[in-house]
């Protein structure tokens, strides 16, 4: 019987073996264990947890059915709100959503609703359940612009409705930035990602891969000459941003996005495969959120001895919690309060170093984090082969430069409602990182299924 104060524990890899391979560090509950947390949640009336989650999963109902061992039920439950269990499970910031919420927490550890969601996703993934479709087609046909995790969503919620729903992937795999960001020791690509693409599929979404808007055709010829009578764009946030200081056109400077998609979508980790990357023996990863986490681990698995340099304190970390705690386990460097000043270049033009000057926190900044200063005289050296940096993403103007009355903000970010994803042109619907910047996966599927109620609500006045 699980203690009602304390989270079943979960199993995991030991640290020092998953720092050498790209399985999945944690091997989640069994259903005796899973049955065992269930008892804990106390099924409350008023239930914190689910205005905690962005997709306003009926997690006090999933719960329960884990509780009476009743799997697949639990699956379907599920099933209503979200299109991507097996992923939110895996990936979700949960400590700051559903179990941040959970009333259990508050004399106790919060029940442990991420894991549990992973284990009802994956019991439905092993014995082939499927979600459930619609009885009938509405007649009307919606384009989805990206495969990642809000066009997903979109799509998903839409073809449950009875729409015929088409996505558009601009690269040769489906997923987006689950199957080029996040790597395979926190969400295996086939065993997890590709189940729950099909999963999707099998509600009748159709998805056509190399297809890149505004160059292989636009949003205004989906409209006016593909016959598509709404669009939700979905496109992410995938132009890295950099420091602009002396070095970073180096030899061995990468942005994260590019290192980790080389890693994952190309599988560069895999010695079978071609793809070229520069593995390093000493890396800095320049950044403290989960992106620069997963860039970093990664470096560590291809051999390197790695440090994250952020100019912040630890308490200030944008990374998960667990994050931080798995990368620490696996002897990740952490660099604190430290910022870059300068990559330093052989005559080669390839990274030897990096120059870097130590920080205090002074006043709070507009985000209310306390803002760092520099400490005049703290400079030195570190010595490198490899910058990786992780200072976040912007979307590609591509699409709103080639999309006529397509409003976007300073940042080349999509204008859309919070509610709806409606945009300033009739007919098209946003969401996710195209819109928001860089987030998180979940937030990503909130915004999914906003675009699906606005699509709906404008289509079903036609």
């Amino acid at each position: 019987m699980a203690d009602m104060l304390k989270k079943v524990p979960v199993r995991e890899q030991d640290p020092k073996v998953r720092a050498t391979n790209f399985e999945e560090v944690c091997l989640g509950y069994n259903q005796e264990e899973a049955m065992d947390e269930a008892t804990r949640c106390l099924n409350c009336k008023n239930a914190k947890c689910i205005e905690g989650c962005p997709v306003s999963i009926d997690i006090p109902g999933f719960v329960s059915k884990v509780k009476e061992g009743n799997i697949e039920e639990a699956y379907q439950v599920i099933g209503k709100s979200s299109a991507l269990p097996a992923v939110c499970g895996r990936v979700c910031p949960q400590e700051s959503q559903c179990e941040g919420k959970c009333i259990r927490g508050i004399k106790g550890e919060p029940v442990s609703i991420g894991k549990l969601e992973r284990f009802v996703a994956d019991y439905a993934l092993e014995h082939e359940i499927k979600p459930v479709g619609a009885e009938s087609m509405n007649g009307h046909k919606v384009a989805v612009i990206g495969s990642g995790p809000s066009g997903l969503t979109c799509a998903g919620d839409l073809a449950k409705l009875g729409y015929d729903v088409t996505v558009f992937e601009a690269l040769h795999e489906l997923g987006g930035v689950l199957v080029y960001g996040i790597p395979e020791f926190r969400l295996p690509k086939q065993k997890v990602v590709a189940k729950e693409i099909a999963k999707v599929a099998d509600l009748g979404v159709k998805f056509e891969k190399n297809v890149v808007i505004g160059k292989s055709t636009t949003i205004d010829q989906l409209l006016e000459e593909e016959g598509f009578e709404a669009i939700f764009i979905g496109s992410g946030a995938g132009l890295p941003m950099f420091m602009g200081i002396s070095g970073e056109n180096a030899n061995g400077v990468f942005s994260a996005n590019e290192y980790l998609t080389r890693s994952n979508l190309m599988k560069a980790f895999d010695d079978s495969y071609d793809t070229p990357i520069v593995a390093g023996t000493k890396v800095a990863v320049v950044g403290g959120g989960n992106v620069a986490m997963d860039a970093a681990r990664t470096a560590k698995r291809l051999g390197a001895e790695v440090h994250v340099v952020y100019r912040r304190s630890e308490a200030e970390l944008p990374a998960r919690v667990e994050e931080v705690h798995h990368a620490k386990e696996e002897g990740i460097i952490f660099d604190l309060l430290t910022n870059p000043k300068e990559i330093l270049v052989d005559d080669n033009g390839a990274v030897k170093g990096m120059k870097v000057i130590k920080m205090e926190l002074g006043e709070p900044d507009a985000s209310g984090r306390r803002r760092p200063v520099e400490i005049p005289g703290s400079e030195y050296e570190i010595e490198l082969d490899t910058v990786v940096m992780s200072l976040g993403t912007s979307p590609n103007p591509l699409i709103s430069s080639t999309t006529k009355g397509l409003d976007v903000n300073k940042r080349k970010c999509i204008i859309a409602t919070e509610e709806d994803g409606k945009t300033s042109k009739a007919a098209v619907y946003a969401g996710g990182d195209a819109v928001t910047g860089a987030a998180t996966v979940i937030l990503a599927m909130g915004a999914g299924k906003a675009g699906a109620k606005g699509i709906h609500e404008y289509l079903s006045q036609k």
